[in-house]
């Protein structure tokens, strides 16, 4: 690019950046330095390729969705939390808020995961353990007391039955008077990552795309701010793929779902800024920082160049990031504060929206309050002292960071060309569908996270506390342990439930649930009655496998 493009393209980010409202806040150095709010080229000079790079809050959005980086808004600190029933959940919820957290993101239990109840012979032993447990809209009722979620962007990680979840979210917030076309967060919902790494699946993909698809109406037209689809990378990540994997296999994930709004005649500007995204921070810092703009950069470029997006907001991708789960060690766990806060780092410095940092006892067991709050702090931290505030994609321009953006760039699109070829009509979602049944998404993975476990066996690779320097004087955690009587109760709890509840009422709204899902009919509203009858995640589920049976992986040598 020759200098005056560059002077024309920094007058551009001026003229936006000056009109863009920012924080009241000190943008210094320790030492009273002034900096820039982004640096670029020197008058005067070219850089070939810069258009690559460009400004941020500008087309292709490699270094940033907004002119003011975090000069205008922090990243939302959203602390990812959920054990035990609902009300010790909701505890942790206003600990998290009552501390600084900016947004609630849910975790549940094994059972809820996989659309059963607490009282299901398949959740023996699992009550409460991983996350939360929520059987109905009452349950939710708990999770959110006290916390206005007209107020609190709530964010909630689940997938197989995100439907049936979401609407028990809808009726909470109907019942504390919420106007629900004003609510804000986000739903996971993402299937094809299920299939491709987390299995946790109910129906085959296309019963789950029909539930996505009537997800996504419905949102467009009654909930607008709400984002339906949280595309997931992260699972993908923690299941051994490699930092191009993740970004590949994530974004392809979210071009299906492109494809599927469009297939229900939907209009792209409308639903693409719906979609957000969610991804690892591994522990290779200058590579997590290179995927975070190249994904910026290639959901840009193919969003309006593929599927037709003309306004800037259905081009901008928009991500959630998580500390890698995978990283954390139970050798010298103390040692995970520190690579919580690398990692936490680069997700900020790749421009994250919003950030979850893993607490150092999360590969023991779920964090107890001390750790969580750790956990909290290392954020703040980040954002209150070390000035990654002040200066938009810092990083940008450096040969190596600009190197390895184009690098992990061009091994996605790659990629995206592979699974083009497995489907029968070119298209992303068909070359998905037969990756998913062929396995070819899971052997990938695999090879990757096979050739790394030989890396660390090798001591090619080497992790300090399991591989390398060894010895400590560390003495053992402490660990939060979920008691079994949160099972009880929560069991007790279900079936008092139902004893109350208007059995006529409950019996009425599945069949009408059923009948609506022979027919091409969205099947939210229906849903909606049935959560308002106190009907069970598990009853709900169950008359929906009744209709379209369960899927189950074909076994692969």
């Amino acid at each position: 690019m020759d200098a005056a493009d560059i002077e024309a393209g920094r007058e551009r980010w001026q003229r936006r950046y000056d009109a863009a409202r920012k924080r009241d806040a000190d943008f210094t150095t320790l030492s009273g330095n002034q900096v820039e709010p982004v640096y670029g080229p020197p008058a005067g000079a070219t850089h070939p390729g810069f258009e690559r790079i460009g400004w941020p809050g500008e087309f292709p959005y490699t270094r940033g969705l907004y002119p003011t980086g975090y000069r205008g808004r922090t990243w939302t600190i959203r602390q990812f939390a959920g054990f035990g029933n609902a009300r010790q959940t909701n505890e942790r919820y206003k600990m998290i808020l009552a501390a600084g957290g900016g947004g609630l993101s849910v975790a549940f239990d094994m059972p809820t995961l996989m659309g059963r109840d607490s009282d299901d012979a398949q959740a023996l032993g699992e009550v409460g353990h991983c996350g939360v447990a929520i059987d109905s809209a009452a349950d939710m009722d708990v999770l959110f007391d006290g916390i206005p979620l007209q107020d609190v962007t709530t964010s909630m990680t689940i997938s197989g039955p995100a439907v049936p979840i979401f609407v028990m979210y809808l009726v909470a917030a109907e019942r504390q008077g919420a106007d629900l076309s004003k609510l804000d967060g986000t739903l996971q919902t993402d299937i094809f990552k299920e299939y491709i790494a987390q299995k946790e699946w109910l129906f085959a993909p296309e019963p789950h795309l029909r539930l996505i698809g009537d997800l996504m109406e419905y949102c467009a037209r009654e909930i607008p701010k709400y984002k339906p689809l949280s595309v997931s990378g992260y699972h993908i990540r923690e299941a051994g793929a490699t930092a191009a994997q993740e970004l590949a296999y994530t974004l392809a994930d979210g071009f299906g779902y492109v494809e599927l709004g469009l297939s229900r005649g939907l209009d792209v500007n409308q639903f693409a800024p719906g979609l957000s995204f969610f991804f690892d921070s591994h522990i290779d810092f200058f590579e997590e920082i290179a995927k975070f703009r190249a994904a910026r950069r290639i959901w840009a470029r193919h969003l309006r160049d593929d599927y037709g997006a003309t306004s800037e907001k259905a081009l901008w991708l928009k991500f959630h990031t998580q500390t890698a789960g995978v990283s954390l060690t139970a050798q010298q766990p103390v040692n995970n504060v520190v690579r919580t806060a690398v990692e936490a780092l680069a997700a900020v410095l790749g421009g994250t929206n919003s950030l979850h940092t893993n607490a150092l006892d999360e590969t023991l067991a779920l964090p107890t309050d001390e750790s969580a709050e750790i956990a909290l702090r290392t954020q703040q931290v980040l954002m209150e002292e070390t000035g990654v505030v002040n200066v938009a994609d810092p990083l940008g321009g450096s040969w190596y960071v600009e190197a390895l953006t184009d690098r992990i760039e061009a091994e996605a699109e790659e990629i995206f060309e592979r699974i083009r070829g497995l489907g029968h009509d070119g298209s992303i979602t068909a070359g998905i569908l037969r990756g998913i049944e062929d396995g070819w998404f899971t052997a990938h993975i695999a090879e990757a996270a096979f050739a790394y476990q030989q890396a660390l066996e090798k001591n090619e690779k080497r992790i300090v506390g399991v591989n390398a320097h060894t010895g400590t004087v560390a003495k053992e955690l402490e660990i939060l342990r979920v008691s079994h009587e949160v099972e009880v109760e929560q069991r007790r709890v279900l079936g008092a439930r139902r004893a109350e509840r208007d059995e006529g009422r409950v019996k009425s709204a599945l069949e009408e649930l059923v009948a609506v899902s022979r027919t091409s009919a969205n099947m939210i509203p229906a849903m909606l009655e049935a959560a308002r009858a106190e009907a069970t995640l598990g009853e709900i589920c169950d008359a929906l496998r009744g209709e379209w049976g369960v899927y189950r992986e074909p076994a692969r040598f």
